[in-house]
């Protein structure tokens, strides 16, 4: 079902990154758009968070092996601790996954995800992050970047993302750190950042970091859930405590939104990099860009159009 009262054509004038709707408040809208983010108390329920991080333990004891989903460990911890959550710190694109899939359909989550894409939504690219603790090494530091970098879609106005605290996430262990106000800044080019031994695969980080700029640290509760722009510059600190912080996540979008050539743009080397990894994992001697995009993207409201 589809909503009659949100408007698929941008206001002229006052509210650029919002569509008129009658969820969010004149408040919450302008807060969106000067800022790039807004913060919901308690939007997803204690009890969906604990069937999420259920099926991410099943997940990890390999109980479960979702099609097309990228795990992520720590091959570092693995002979401490063999094939459990202690190793694995993300669960990437669980589209085939029922039971996680099933937050990418939370009619209180898309409730507000269609204030920024209107009523024909897909779901893009989906994650399950458990920031382990960390060492010294700081391995699942992740340098401040925008999301816009890893999609080849536009506008850029009708994406969003939904970030949800499956537990307490504060600066101890590794909260979401914003820029707030860089969504209305360009995409920048974007590379592995120069740390010493520190660097995840894809875990891209902005070239050029503007160290004054304003920060703030998103102090979430369980459940609290951020719907962020994707050129809003972001990224999360380590967790210096011994327990673990899970958050679950989706990049929406309008299914209105085009995919463009990212040849000869600052996406470009990203594309390479994806496409030999995904050649790699299934064998496959030709894919492009859009295959793996239209291989993750599914509708989860509304009609499918162009994505």
């Amino acid at each position: 079902p589809t909503s009659a009262q949100v408007s698929a054509v941008p206001q002229p004038g006052r509210f650029r990154y919002t569509l008129d709707n009658d969820v969010l408040t004149t408040e919450q809208r302008q807060f969106y758009e000067d800022n790039g983010y807004l913060l919901i108390k308690k939007l997803v329920s204690d009890e969906d968070i604990e069937r999420f991080r259920k099926e991410f333990v099943r997940i990890c004891k390999r109980e479960v092996n979702p099609p097309g989903a990228m795990i992520m460990k720590n091959e570092a911890l693995r002979s401490q601790y063999g094939q459990s959550e202690k190793v694995v710190n993300k669960v990437q694109d669980f589209q085939e996954d029922e039971e996680l899939f099933r937050y990418c359909t939370l009619p209180e989550v898309l409730k507000y995800v269609e204030c920024f894409t209107g009523p024909n939504i897909m779901a893009m690219h989906t994650m399950l992050i458990n920031k382990l603790p960390d060492s010294d090494k700081q391995t699942f530091l992740h340098p401040m970047h925008q999301d816009l970098h890893y999609f080849p879609f536009r506008p850029a106005s009708r994406i969003v993302c939904s970030w949800t605290a499956m537990e307490r996430a504060d600066q101890d262990n590794g909260c979401l750190v914003v820029q707030p106000g860089t969504h209305k800044e360009p995409l920048k080019p974007h590379s592995y950042p120069q740390w010493e031994g520190k660097t995840n695969k894809l875990f891209h980080g902005l070239l050029d970091e503007d160290e004054k700029s304003p920060r703030v640290h998103l102090v979430m509760e369980k459940g609290d859930t951020v719907f962020f722009h994707p050129l809003l510059i972001h990224g999360s600190g380590i967790n210096k405590t011994s327990g673990f912080r899970k958050s679950i996540s989706c990049h929406f979008a309008s299914s209105e939104c085009y995919y463009i050539d990212v040849k000869n743009t600052s996406q470009e080397h990203l594309e390479k990099e994806l496409v030999e990894m995904v050649r790699k994992k299934y064998n496959m001697t030709s894919v492009e860009l859009r295959d793996i995009w239209n291989f993750r993207a599914r509708l989860v409201q509304g009609e499918r159009i162009n994505l």
